[in-house]
């Protein structure tokens, strides 16, 4: 490995890509040299300030939106960056939703736990299903990095349709993680705790972002940077022999009860 902190002349799909986690990671990749296909759903004017940003970085750019809870808009994703960079090297599967009120299992309405279950877990098959039959085409290998949560590890009381859909994905990375590791491809989960970005926004008014702060061993709350680079840490070459991991990026608070 010659640069071992270089991404140059590899090329990276990112969904939720131009904004919070995913907007983090498709910067941290243009600075490490990677070319980015941004995905995003309807935020068109961000997507596209982050393809300039990305693009003045010296990097190419491409944005593309679509309905990642479909095969067919993961898919359109995936062929976006194939169509722009010729490859895909890299998938970052950072979309999803947490959705904000307390419901207790009782009170769990069957259209809120089915939209969780497509935002959260059947977009991470189809992504993920798409990504890996990109880089098989290929035949270079790739890096598959899937944002979960310490929720899917732990549970989360009053958000069960949330802390169910995270635990799909973290099973999820263990039995394709195994499936894909002849082929090159790596599979790898980084599982956050609270994030500073704006899906926290109500939580963290009047004074919610101290209070969860002091919970935190660490002290503070994460930053979306602060998520992003351990997702490309894991990006590089000389990640190529993790694969099947959750690493947990929450400041120690999995480990409290």
């Amino acid at each position: 490995m010659t640069n071992p902190f270089s991404l140059a002349g590899k090329s990276a799909v990112i969904t939720g890509g131009s904004r919070g986690i995913g907007g983090a990671v498709t910067r941290l990749l243009a600075a490490a040299g990677a070319d980015v296909c941004i995905g995003y759903h309807s935020r068109s004017a961000d997507a596209d300030a982050m393809a300039a940003h990305c693009t003045a970085a010296g990097v190419k750019a491409v944005s593309h939106a679509s309905d990642l809870g479909t095969a067919a808009g993961a898919d359109s994703l995936i062929a976006a960056g194939m169509a722009a960079f010729g490859r895909v090297d890299i998938c970052v599967h950072s979309a999803g939703i947490w959705p904000v009120e307390d419901v207790p299992v009782s009170a769990l309405s069957d259209e809120r736990w089915a939209r969780t279950m497509r935002e959260n877990v059947d977009a991470t098959f189809y992504v993920s299903r798409a990504a890996v039959r990109a880089m098989t085409a290929g035949k270079r290998g790739g890096r598959l990095v899937l944002v979960s949560s310490t929720a899917g590890q732990r549970g989360e009381a009053m958000h069960a349709d949330y802390g169910t859909s995270k635990g799909a994905m973290i099973s999820f990375v263990k039995s394709l993680a195994v499936e894909v590791a002849g082929l090159g491809i790596t599979v790898n989960s980084i599982a956050p705790g609270w994030v500073d970005t704006e899906m926290c926004a109500e939580p963290f008014a009047n004074g919610g972002k101290e209070r969860v702060a002091k919970g935190i061993p660490v002290g503070r709350v994460a930053s979306a940077d602060d998520i992003a680079f351990p997702i490309v840490s894991l990006c590089f070459d000389g990640a190529r022999h993790v694969t099947g991991e959750i690493v947990n990026v929450n400041g120690g608070s999995v480990l409290c009860g």
